[in-house]
């Protein structure tokens, strides 16, 4: 018998990255939210690997933070080792990445949802969706227990029919051994949802004890620590870092995955799910790239106060006999001790393609989406997702417009764009490459490009505002300084300029002109610039970048606005395309399925080619004249 309990303006189903950020963001937008989680242990739990950030993704922290999330602000709260990559190339793939804590990022995260106004946890599964004349209603939980509501967001990351995998193992449960949510499948088919069946899977933990570590190359955290959030303290973020290292698979690691390929389930047959290409597992990588003598493994620590090392690099579903073998063969491994096996996991998640722009379900209204229950993997692409998929339930209900960043603001809106267009037949996984304007969607520069979103949405307080206000002042006026501040010919201007490595001035230059060769940068000009004033880093940062790639960013804005013209250009929503003739039965097909919004949405459709998009802009215009 069903009971019926208080109501909420917003159900949040799930509780890891994306389930955190969708509740903190509509509470903190005063409305009233419940959070389902199938454990309260398990709440922005980190299952996979013990890092936020990496390349693209530490990107999309950057982005999270300057919209108002909460992500950035925990992992500087619980790192225990930072690293900027890329730092040999230019500052468009810079990423940051830091290893957590997990037990530490877990409890801090949980600590902020527990105290944080308008928001409810219940540990509790969710078995049905309420929808009445194409709306959400409310929520009822496996108790019978009915939780009325005027929106809800999808976050279950692997939970739904999850089946862990190693060997002959199967075991119908959720990451880490956690219960699976068994029941709501079956509610969203009967709601006509379309259902894919993804996998992941995730390496050994090894008991640090058993590692030989002087077989290894040691991996220090950079001395300098760049925070992820703009509102840390660069300066009280130092403390000691832990170390992670780096060893090799080699031929015997490999002969051995090879004797046993019959025995995985990868290639048996057992595993059903799509995989992530871009996240293989070692059998994987054997069998793909047999030329390869070795492959990287990093072993790093899963925190302060447990001996467990993660494999990074050796993700696999093999017997565990065969793991034994395998992880055994490599050097500093030789008596390994696993704590925990290696296992892949299936799960339910969407076709993407079913959502708007703003994660909400194109036929049902009030029901959002967020992280892997979207196609997506990676916990920074899961709680990019929840953010926007928040804000924008908690916006409909406040009856705004939504939220939605497009190709050119961020990679957030690459991430989100790609997965409601394009077809998603794997864990979607966020890269620098899939970003065509990343010269501009820099991770330095996130919070002069969302801020200001950030504020309006109301999820930035007034004192971070002003500060970020200043801060872009200052940027301005050091940048035009630089550009407008002369500097002769004058023999000590050469001397200095060839102590540098550098030609020395033929003519009249600026500072600007002299920062823009590659040899010199801010701090090489101090001897030359007597006018300078004392400035943050990060205001010295980005008025270099400025100046040093202002072409480049010319070249790219520039692009940006013939992008925005084509976005600019709205598809009716009820265009019946089997109305326009000269269209291709293909490109009809797949406009029909997804009813892109703009044609610059449509230009980006699998199937959809540019000889269809001429006949969709003729046909647009002859409406606008009828």
């Amino acid at each position: 018998m069903s009971y019926q309990y208080e109501s909420y303006d917003v159900v949040v189903v799930g509780a890891g990255h994306a389930g955190c950020e969708a509740a903190l963001a509509c509470a903190r937008l005063s409305l009233n939210t419940l959070l389902f989680t199938i454990s309260m242990d398990s709440i922005a739990m980190m299952p996979c690997n013990p890092n936020i950030g990496g390349t693209s993704k530490g990107h999309l922290v950057r982005e999270i933070d300057a919209l108002g999330g909460e992500m950035g602000k925990n992992i500087d709260k619980t790192y225990i080792q930072s690293k900027m990559l890329n730092t040999s190339k230019g500052p468009a793939v810079h990423s940051l990445r830091a290893q957590a804590d997990k037990q530490d990022y877990s409890r801090s995260m949980r600590k902020i949802l527990e105290n944080t106004e308008h928001l409810t946890l219940k540990q509790g599964e969710v078995c049905e969706i309420l929808v009445d004349n194409g709306a959400v209603t409310g929520v009822k939980t496996y108790s019978d227990a009915i939780y009325p509501c005027k929106a809800v967001v999808l976050c279950t990351g692997t939970y739904l029919n999850a089946r862990c995998i190693y060997g002959e193992v199967s075991n119908a449960t959720g990451p880490n051994g956690l219960s699976a949510a068994t029941h709501l499948t079956d509610s969203l088919k009967n709601l006509g949802i379309e259902m894919y069946r993804f996998k992941t899977g995730t390496p050994a933990r090894i008991d640090r004890r058993s590692i030989d570590f002087s077989k290894m190359e040691e991996q220090f955290g950079d001395e300098k620590v760049v925070p992820f959030s703009f509102t840390t303290d660069p300066n009280r973020l130092t403390k000691p870092q832990v170390s992670c290292w780096l060893t090799y698979t080699n031929e015997t690691t490999h002969e051995i995955i090879r004797e046993n390929i019959d025995r995985s389930p990868l290639f048996s047959g057992n595993i059903k799910g799509t995989g992530p290409r871009y996240c293989p597992s070692i059998e994987d990588k054997v069998v793909k790239f047999p030329d390869k003598n070795r492959h990287q493994v990093f072993i790093e620590p899963e925190g302060n106060y447990t001996n467990e090392m993660y494999i990074s690099g050796m993700s696999s579903s093999l017997p565990e006999d065969v793991q034994y073998r395998m992880y055994r063969s490599v050097a500093g491994l030789e008596n390994a001790k696993i704590v925990r096996n290696a296992y892949a996991i299936e799960y339910d998640c969407i076709n993407p393609m079913q959502l708007k722009p703003s994660l909400e379900f194109k036929k049902i209204e009030g029901l959002f989406s967020g992280g892997q229950f979207n196609g997506s993997s990676g916990y920074e692409e899961a709680a990019a997702q929840g953010l926007i998929a928040g804000i924008n339930a908690a916006r409909k209900l406040q009856g705004k417009e939504p939220l939605i960043l497009d190709r050119s603001e961020a990679y957030i809106g690459v991430l989100i764009d790609d997965l409601v267009t394009k077809e998603t037949h794997e864990p979607y996984r966020m890269m620098t490459s899939r970003a065509e304007y990343r010269l501009l969607l820099r991770q330095d520069n996130a919070d002069l490009r969302l801020t200001e979103k950030g504020h309006e949405i109301g999820l930035i307080s007034e004192e971070r505002y002003q500060a970020f206000l200043i801060k872009k002042k200052q940027i301005e006026e050091e940048t035009l300084r630089l550009e407008n501040t002369p500097i002769g010919a004058a023999p000590w201007v050469q001397e200095i300029l060839e102590s540098k490595g550098s030609t020395p001035l033929t003519s009249a230059s600026t500072l600007g002109e002299l920062l823009r060769r590659p040899e010199l940068n801010y701090e090489m000009l101090t001897p030359l610039d007597r006018e300078r004033k004392p400035l943050p880093a990060d205001v010295i940062e980005q008025a270099e970048i400025n100046i040093k790639y202002e072409g480049y960013i010319r070249r790219q804005m520039h692009q940006v606005e013939q992008f925005k013209k084509m976005e600019r250009k709205r598809i009716p929503e009820n265009l019946d395309y089997d109305e326009i003739p000269s269209l291709r039965i293909e490109a009809r097909q797949k406009l029909k399925q997804i009813h892109p919004e703009s044609v610059g949405q449509a230009s980006r459709i699998s199937g959809v080619s540019p000889a269809d998009i001429s006949v969709l802009l003729v046909y647009l215009e002859q409406m606008r004249h009828r």
